[in-house]
């Protein structure tokens, strides 16, 4: 067995019995021969069962959307490709010619796909305590530093659920201007509240994003005069 791969095994603390599954999850699309795609399915809605039943148990109280927030924040790209760079996966890949000129490997969707496909093979390989055991193992400090759910709301959820403690109405969004070539467009957006007049304004290269800021703005608004005890405009 090659050593970079012993290697991965000892970091995963899992030592696979077919070492070609490993393999396989290590395989880009762009290689030759079978790929890592039917694995990296197979790993995503593991780690969405475990890290969902993990989150379910540190958070007895919680409401099913917080649950899905909560989980949402530790089963995605960004905290996959972290983990799978603290692994050392990038070292490993195999793909084709192009996709290694072009950084590939560096590439976090990729890197995440690639981990997703371990536990798959993992799955596979061991059955479903061991996928279970290392997907633990490899989200413990991510499990251990939750934030509070409410956190995890989006703005616009957050602004909405503040007005309608209040009993007023939502806000309205309309798209102020919209710039820019079509790979790059800008877009400014106002946040308005109907029941007075308090408007916030935000850019974003989408309009949902624009959105979300703008009710970020309206929200710290809202939420700095309450806790001041300033009326309602």
């Amino acid at each position: 067995m090659p050593d970079d791969l012993r290697a991965l095994q000892q970091a995963l603390r899992y030592r696979f019995n077919d070492v070609a599954l490993l393999q396989q999850a290590l395989t880009h699309r762009s290689f030759a021969g079978v790929n890592n795609e039917r694995l990296e399915y197979l790993g995503d809605g593991l780690l969405n069962f475990v890290i969902g039943e993990a989150a379910y148990t540190q958070w007895p109280k919680a409401p099913e959307g917080d649950l899905s927030r909560l989980r949402a924040s530790l089963v995605c790209e960004d905290t996959l490709a972290r983990l799978a760079k603290g692994l050392d996966i990038s070292d490993q890949l195999r793909m084709g010619g192009g996709e290694l000129k072009s950084g590939g490997y560096r590439r976090e969707s990729i890197l995440a796909d690639a981990l997703e496909a371990i536990i798959g093979a993992i799955y596979l390989d061991g059955g479903f305590a061991p996928a279970r055991e290392t997907t633990l193992h490899l989200f413990t400090e991510c499990l251990t530093t939750l934030p509070e759910p409410e956190t995890l709301k989006d703005s616009k959820t957050r602004l909405q659920e503040f007005l309608q403690g209040d009993s007023r109405p939502l806000p309205e969004y309309r798209v102020l201007s919209e710039h820019g070539p079509p790979h790059r467009r800008v877009f400014q957006v106002a946040c308005k509240l109907l029941d007075a007049e308090l408007e916030t304004e935000s850019g974003g290269t989408s309009r949902k994003q624009a959105e979300q800021d703008a009710a970020r703005l309206m929200f710290e608004k809202l939420h700095s005069s309450k806790s001041k005890g300033t009326p309602n405009a």
